[in-house]
């Protein structure tokens, strides 16, 4: 009975770092498809706007960028408080990269893709 009283908190303790560890696990998992759907938003919102860059303003492209813009800023919801350079969020550098035309806010949201693995989903 002793052997007993001794094992089943030891087998607890065991099941409770073997749920952690896969959840961790899960929530990385979650992270990192997170971070590839925001860089790879963020590739669509930059070729969209490339290419209404030759358009004129009454043209469709223009209405096709906000529409790319606006799945970009979804993508980004989840990761917004991540930091970035310049004592920024990652929401705060794409809000003023996408809506003011802000260069060096888009250099950060590509950096940030650029370290978090995504480089090559950005223009």
């Amino acid at each position: 009975m002793r052997v007993l009283k001794a094992v089943v908190p030891v087998l607890a303790l065991v099941a409770v770092v073997a749920g952690c560890s896969s959840s961790e696990g899960k929530d990385e998992e979650r992270l990192t498809a997170q971070r590839e759907n925001y860089c790879t938003q963020l590739g669509e919102w930059q070729e969209a706007r490339n290419a209404a860059g030759t358009d004129t303003p009454e043209s469709s492209g223009y209405d096709e960028v906000g529409a790319v813009a606006q799945d970009a800023f979804l993508a980004m919801r989840p990761l917004r408080d991540a930091p970035v350079d310049g004592g920024r969020t990652l929401a705060e550098a794409t809000v003023a990269a996408m809506s003011n035309r802000d260069s060096e806010a888009e250099g950060r949201v590509v950096q940030y893709c650029d370290d978090v693995g995504f480089e090559m989903l950005t223009r």
